[in-house]
């Protein structure tokens, strides 16, 4: 099984992350088949599970209960779990739904958030908690950034999003997660922190892994496709199509073949 030691090791290495989201024991195994790195059971499922049109209905118990299902079939790849919206709204909060999908099956949670998530992060980590940190393009605050944009797109605002990197990694974030960023400041990041793996989506190549929603990337994704998805399905054939997918994408991480520049955000900063 693959642990946070791990995961920092390959950064160590230069050897590139395989994340991938899943909400399902059928996906999560194929994925173990595939190999693939880690796991993001994101609240993500409020939109291609659940059918709403954001991640803000999502519950803890519906992330506890999608966690369960994914580490029942697969022991290959390093767990994490969102929490979703308002359930780390104060520090009590945090500390009883964090225990919740840890005791679910999660090796790590994710929460969305800067500086101000300090406190938290520092008070998780104590407990033996780990987590991660997703900063840029955070879909749970979509409505106070107006829709899906790119983020942090002038020297001012990445300046800003590298000081609350700073913050929380200090505080003991374990890995930090960017979205919708330009490459450089991907690149940037990544350079910070030796310690700490970045993940990047649609943050450029030279993040230290990749993430994409399952469903994107399998071509199940209906009406606006996002710039940084590559669909892995339709370069596939045959009864293996979905695993031999994983597992191209697998290798197009490694190999830094993907993203490619047409699936990041060229930006002088």
């Amino acid at each position: 099984m693959i642990s946070l030691s791990h995961l920092r090791k390959f950064k160590e290495q230069g050897r590139k992350i395989s994340c991938l989201t899943c909400y399902d024991a059928s996906m999560a195994k194929a994925m173990e088949l595939a190999e693939i790195d880690s796991i993001l059971i994101g609240d993500s499922l409020g939109m291609t599970i659940q059918g709403h049109d954001s991640t803000l209905p999502v519950t803890v118990a519906d992330m506890a209960y999608h966690t369960s299902a994914v580490r029942r079939a697969n022991q290959h790849s390093f767990i994490m779990t969102d929490l979703p919206f308002m359930s780390y709204a104060t520090l009590n909060d945090a500390l009883s739904n964090a225990r919740t999908v840890m005791q679910a099956g999660a090796q790590m949670v994710k929460m969305e958030g800067g500086e101000w998530l300090s406190e938290i992060v520092q008070v998780l980590t104590r407990n033996g908690i780990p987590v991660c940190i997703h900063l840029g393009l955070t879909p749970q605050s979509v409505h106070v950034f107006g829709g899906y944009k790119l983020q942090a797109k002038t020297r001012e605002a990445a300046d800003q999003l590298i000081a609350d990197c700073k913050a929380v990694v200090e505080a003991g974030a374990a890995l930090l997660l960017l979205e919708c960023v330009p490459a450089q400041l991907g690149k940037e990041i990544a350079e910070l922190f030796p310690n700490v793996p970045v993940i990047g989506i649609g943050a450029g190549v030279e993040t230290d892994g990749q993430v994409l929603v399952v469903q994107d990337m399998l071509g199940l994704t209906f009406g606006k496709v996002a710039r940084f998805v590559r669909n892995f399905m339709k370069e596939q054939a045959g009864e293996t199509a979905i695993m031999d997918a994983f597992k191209a994408y697998h290798v197009a991480v490694q190999d830094q073949s993907f993203p490619a520049p047409e699936h990041s955000f060229q930006v002088e900063l």
